[in-house]
C-alpha cells in the first residue's frame, strides 16, 4: 500500500510548534485571564490535537471519507458537551446538603 510521503522538514516543522504550543501552555497558567482561561487553555489545546490528527495521524492526505468520520466524531463530542451543559445549567444553584 502506497500513501502519500510527508517530507521530514514537515515533521520537524510540526514537532517545533507542537514544543512551542506546550510552552505556551505552561507560559499561560502563570497569568489570570479571569473568565478567559478556559478559552485561552481550550483554544491552545485544539491548535496542538489538530496538528497532531492533522500530520501525525495522516489525516490532511486522506481520502474524504476520513474527514466525514473525522467530522462526525466532532459532532458528536459537541452535542454531548451540549447535553451535559444542558443539565448542569438548569440545576438549582446554590445545592444545600439539607436538600
Amino acid at each position: 500500500m502506497s500513501g502519500h510521503v510527508v517530507s521530514w522538514k514537515i515533521y520537524l516543522a510540526v514537532f517545533a510548534a507542537l514544543a512551542a504550543l506546550t510552552g505556551v501552555t505552561v507560559l499561560v497558567t502563570g497569568y489570570d485571564f479571569g473568565p478567559l482561561n478556559l478559552i485561552v487553555a481550550l483554544g491552545v489545546a485544539v491548535t496542538k490535537a489538530s496538528l497532531v490528527v492533522l500530520y501525525f495521524m495522516h489525516a490532511r492526505y486522506s481520502p474524504r471519507l476520513t474527514g466525514v468520520v473525522i467530522a462526525s466524531g466532532l459532532a458528536f463530542f459537541v452535542i454531548l458537551v451540549f447535553l451535559i451543559l444542558t443539565d448542569y445549567l438548569s440545576r438549582p444553584w446554590p445545592l444545600t446538603a439539607a436538600g
